[in-house]
């Protein structure tokens, strides 16, 4: 696929398109990148219909200068409203839905650090499949809770991602169990995709509530007997279109770049990592995956986003449609979760803002024509923790 639209002079270094080298991709990997496809989101998107949740676009800051409807120029998606309070139900039961009665029998397998493996327990317990999550030791407290909760069995490793991939592998082997990937998976990716195909989807409401507002206002005119504005002879094009998505193992930014830009080929879609865990980000810019130690992603209090390198088959999708990776430091993680309790009355946990730190902190590496949305992954966080990283954040303002 060509790229969709170049990037113009001025943006940061690692998103020059042109520049970028071409990772060389395993034919066998990138036949399993091109089975995610929008046709198959847009099954996946039936499948997982009442057990996700749609979640809305909630308008953020102030509206446009000259609309006269009041629409923003910047968009919230907040995954942290999914009853499991993370995108990770999507993919993880159009995963578990779509296995045969066989591979329902057998059970299934997961890793992860916390939102995958409530979104695998979640979808086992509605399905009737029996479910075991590899969990590190320091999983947040209250992602362990719910996975417990939902009646999946926890089995606890080390901190390191590749440990957990190895456990997973190692039950597969000798017990038998499916395995549900958190996101080097083409089923897992394709259920994540659906947040992209819900955000096209709703910024062409958002286009159309405006042409039709107009209409009624003409109608009201003509009502008034006052001269009416001649109708448009064609619709307007939509404005631009930007999607911020965390990056964490690549599962949803793949997903929701094939949708987005499948429906959307003008839009830009760009991943966001933290500063301290940004092996996808140095992957992009070397044409091949890169791993990070674990002891240095481990240091991100973003804990959804500790992995230390993308999935091969994301890095592949990555390579078609993926614009670029902005990467945010610990201090604007923190900041950003200030500013969504007191600005748009969301909780959300260090993974669910780092895409929303870079909408309000990394302006100058990113566009600034259309309309922006900015995904929120996810709002699973300790309370205790929540309470020191709010008054953190305090203390950073008031230093500011």
């Amino acid at each position: 696929m060509a790229w969709s639209q170049p990037w113009r002079p001025g943006y940061s270094r690692f998103m020059d398109v042109a520049s970028r080298p071409r990772p060389n991709i395993a034919p066998e990997i990138r036949a399993l990148a091109d089975r995610v496809t929008i046709a198959a989101i847009r099954d996946a998107a039936e499948i997982i219909r009442g057990a996700c949740v749609r979640t809305p676009l909630l308008p953020f800051g102030r509206s446009e200068d000259g609309d006269r409807f009041g629409r923003t120029r910047v968009w919230l998606k907040p995954e942290s409203l999914q009853p499991i309070g993370a995108f990770k139900l999507r993919g993880a039961y159009y995963n578990v839905a779509t296995l045969t009665r066989e591979e329902r029998a057998r059970g299934v397998v997961a890793h992860s650090s916390g939102n995958h493996a409530q979104g695998v327990a979640r979808a086992a317990r509605l399905l009737g499949v029996r479910a075991v999550i590899v969990m590190p030791t320091d999983a947040p407290k209250v992602k362990v809770d719910r996975v417990r909760e939902d009646g999946a069995e926890i089995v606890f490793v080390g901190p390191d991602s590749e440990e957990r991939a190895q456990k997973a592998a190692e039950l597969e082997r000798t017990a038998g169990f499916v395995p549900v990937a958190p996101y080097d998976d083409v089923k897992t990716i394709i259920g994540q995709g659906t947040v992209g195909l819900e955000i096209v989807e709703q910024i062409a409401e958002v286009e159309a509530a405006g042409v039709e507002a107009a209409g009624a206002a003409v109608a009201s005119d003509e009502t008034a007997n006052r001269p009416a504005p001649a109708p448009a002879t064609n619709s307007p094009a939509p404005a631009p279109l930007t999607v911020l998505v965390p990056v964490g193992g690549g599962g949803i930014a793949a997903g929701v770049a094939v949708a987005v830009k499948s429906l959307r080929p003008d839009a830009r879609v760009i991943g966001v990592e933290p500063a301290l865990a940004a092996d996808g980000r140095d992957s992009l810019a070397r044409g091949e995956l890169v791993t990070w130690p674990s002891e240095s992603v481990g240091r991100t209090i973003a804990d959804g986003q500790r992995t230390a390198h993308i999935g091969r088959i994301p890095f592949a999708i990555f390579a078609d449609y993926l614009d670029g990776i902005v990467a945010v430091e610990e201090d604007e993680i923190v900041l950003a979760m200030v500013r969504a309790a007191r600005e748009a009355r969301l909780v959300l946990e260090p993974s669910g803002a780092t895409a929303f730190a870079a909408l309000l902190f990394h302006a100058g590496e990113l566009p600034s024509d259309g309309r922006t949305v900015c995904i929120l992954s996810g709002g699973n966080v300790d309370p205790a923790q929540y309470r020191e990283l709010l008054g953190r954040g305090a203390a950073l303002e008031s230093r500011a």
